[in-house]
């Protein structure tokens, strides 16, 4: 599977797995209110909001085994050393006794409780703060998901171009100048493009010139004048292999501009 296809891939599935994961938070939520109405702790703000949007909560005893089950593999998956807190949320084999330290989601659903005389010691109200725990850990997860999505895309990418490069140069080789010149200059737009991205840099033009990406990074200072200067080059030699001038590009041109490329995508990001 080549560098292109991995890229599409990549990037379809992002938005699936970020839904189910939203899905997932979502439904979080909804349990975790559903979960106070059972306690008795929905404040009559929230219960007036609630029945205004016409919102309908779940029943958490019979709905929160469906969504644990759900989450362990998610977080499994994407932050694996935060598994055994989640999971210790639900429940502790080991302990020496029940108080509200030690009260599980588990002792909830099996209705346990404990108290000394007259005193309630441990509820379902203990397990509360325990349910919003594991919800929190699933909403780190999300930034997770998306690091991970970006770095594997950001690997993919590099390869991708190294690729395009390498065809480009052989292209150029081959006697295909002005092919070549263009393949190697849309890398570099693509690549000046990406880095505008990352740095929140937006141009005001719906399609952008390596000219204007290169001038937005050198007013974000992401860039330095010297860098400028060199970008502004390759992208007079591209111009050179796209547009007609007053003379043709050369093999040495086309090969200055693979090499400059090359340069670029290592030392601009």
């Amino acid at each position: 599977m080549n560098a292109v296809v991995l890229l599409l891939n990549i990037a379809m599935p992002q938005k699936d797995l970020e839904a189910e994961l939203d899905q997932l938070i979502i439904q979080g939520k909804l349990l975790y209110y559903g979960f106070m109405k059972e306690i008795g702790k929905l404040d009559e703000t929230s219960a007036e909001e609630i029945k205004e949007h016409k919102i309908k909560l779940p029943s958490f005893t019979m709905e929160y085994d469906d969504w644990y089950s759900t989450c362990i593999p998610v977080v499994k998956q994407l932050i694996p050393d935060r598994l055994d807190d989640f999971m210790l949320q639900y429940k502790q084999e080991k302990r020496k006794e029940i108080d509200a330290l030690t009260y599980t989601i588990s002792d909830y659903l099996l209705q346990i409780s404990t108290s000394r005389g007259p005193r309630v010691i441990a509820d379902g109200k203990s397990a509360l703060p325990k349910f919003l725990r594991q919800t929190n850990i699933l909403k780190s997860a999300k930034n997770v998901l998306a690091h991970h999505i970006v770095d594997i895309i950001q690997v993919l990418q590099a390869e991708l171009f190294d690729s395009e490069l390498n065809a480009a140069s052989t292209l150029n080789k081959n006697g295909f100048i002005r092919g070549a010149g263009a393949m190697a200059g849309v890398v570099l737009e693509r690549h000046l493009k990406h880095v505008c991205d990352v740095h929140g840099q937006k141009s005001r033009k719906q399609h952008p010139t390596i000219s204007e990406f290169n001038d937005l990074l050198k007013a974000a200072n992401i860039v330095d004048m010297a860098k400028w200067r060199f970008i502004q080059h390759l992208g007079d030699i591209r111009n050179l292999c796209d547009h007609p001038k007053e003379r043709d590009p050369t093999k040495d041109d086309v090969e200055e501009l693979v090499e400059g490329v090359n340069k670029v995508l290592k030392t601009v990001n």
